[in-house]
């Protein structure tokens, strides 16, 4: 499906994101009912994604890492990470127990022996944590620290940029009169032969309709294209039965004529605006 050059540019500015909170929402509505679209849109996001995987790297200097290890306090020479030494319990102190509570004070005894036993797995595991996070630091930070079989793995990763279609050829012509305001616009896709027909500043005529004609040299006489409707886009295939040459060259005039067009194939009406189609988006040539 081919769409206008005011569509396009709102694929376009949808990826950038310079479109307000209810254009942005036309443009959602646009994609879930017209697939053809989503398409287009995502053309633009491929193509502006380019620009992104072309930006290099940027290498730091060389002082950079000095001055973080000045600002963290690792100016001077760091020495080898090394666990401080437990210091010995105290010994037990003495305790006389009454025969009537022995039993008592061997579960006291037993309880301490168990006691004992946690804390000193708690340390042990509080030393080796330590020790798993100072060598995640240094193969994140300092790599070149470690034993070659300490070092972390390079990650390696292949990124596939697929190239969207070129699009097609896109010509406009400006309706008006003389130095007047644009009343329409009109957007030809060379490639489906169909058009667009914009409504700028025309006013529409009680019991009166604007019909749109290709006036050309090839042609004996001046084609209909049909009515312009009273929305602000008419588009319609009306120019597949003439060639790219006769299409680009002519002339495209608008009359006023009687309610529901021209009672014949000719224009009764006087032409009230014309212009000539310029190209504006050249066929961009594919690249794969």
């Amino acid at each position: 499906m081919s769409y206008s050059e005011d569509h396009i540019v709102l694929a376009a500015e949808y990826v950038l994101g310079t479109l307000n909170a209810e254009e942005r929402a036309q443009v959602d509505t646009m994609m879930s009912v017209d697939p053809d679209y989503r398409v287009l849109v995502e053309s633009w996001q491929h193509r502006l994604g380019e620009l992104n995987a072309m930006v290099g790297s940027v290498e730091p200097p060389a002082e950079l890492w000095e001055k973080i290890r000045s600002a963290v306090g690792l100016s001077s020479l760091q020495l080898p990470l090394v666990l401080p030494e437990l210091p010995p319990p105290p010994p037990p102190a003495p305790v006389v127990v009454a025969p009537d509570a022995e039993a008592e004070s061997a579960k006291i005894i037993a309880f301490s022996g168990r006691a004992k036993r946690w804390r000193n797995l708690a340390t042990a595991a509080a030393a080796l944590a330590a020790s798993l996070f100072a060598l995640v630091v240094l193969q994140v930070a300092r790599p070149d620290w470690l034993p070659n079989a300490l070092r972390g793995k390079p990650r390696i990763e292949t990124v596939q940029v697929q190239v969207p279609a070129p699009l097609p050829a896109q010509f406009v012509a400006v309706l008006q009169k003389g130095s007047d305001a644009p009343a329409f616009i009109l957007t030809v896709d060379v490639a489906t032969k169909a058009f667009t027909v914009r409504k700028v500043s025309a006013e529409g005529e009680q019991g009166k309709s604007y019909e749109l004609w290709i006036v050309s040299d090839k042609l004996q006489t001046p084609r209909s294209l049909g009515l312009i409707g009273a929305a602000n886009f008419t588009t319609r295939p009306a120019l597949a039965a003439y060639d790219a040459d006769t299409i680009n060259q002519a002339t495209y005039a608008v009359t006023v004529e009687p309610e529901g067009g021209s009672p014949t194939s000719l224009p009764t009406g006087p032409v009230v605006f014309s212009g000539k189609l310029v190209e504006t988006v050249p066929t961009a040539p594919s690249t794969r």
